[in-house]
């Protein structure tokens, strides 16, 4: 199984959207709750340059991007397969998908 982390903020509705989905798919995920651990945004700007807003979402160690990046790939049917994925499997190169 995939390893899934999501980077997120107290009262944050595409967080929450995000957790949904996840849940609805019956995945694991870590969470960073970046109101409690504010060091973290330094560490999820490491991984992903440039993101500054939450959620930041993780497969595998591959950047999805946010909210609306997981739905598009949940919408296209990409989804099932990242998560599918074992987390010790090395990652593919992104060609051209979202935020990847």
């Amino acid at each position: 199984m995939a390893k899934v982390e999501m980077y997120t903020k107290t009262f944050c509705p595409y967080c929450d959207k995000a957790k949904a989905l996840l849940q609805q798919k019956g995945v694991e995920f870590e969470s960073y709750n970046l109101n409690d651990e504010p060091a973290r945004m330094t560490e999820m700007q490491e991984r992903n340059p440039g993101a500054r807003t939450v959620p930041q979402i993780f497969i595998n160690d591959q950047a999805i991007g946010g909210f609306d990046d997981l739905n598009a790939l949940n919408e296209k049917g990409e989804l099932d397969g990242l998560l599918a994925a074992n987390s010790d499997q090395p990652n593919k190169p992104n060609n051209g998908g979202p935020k990847v």
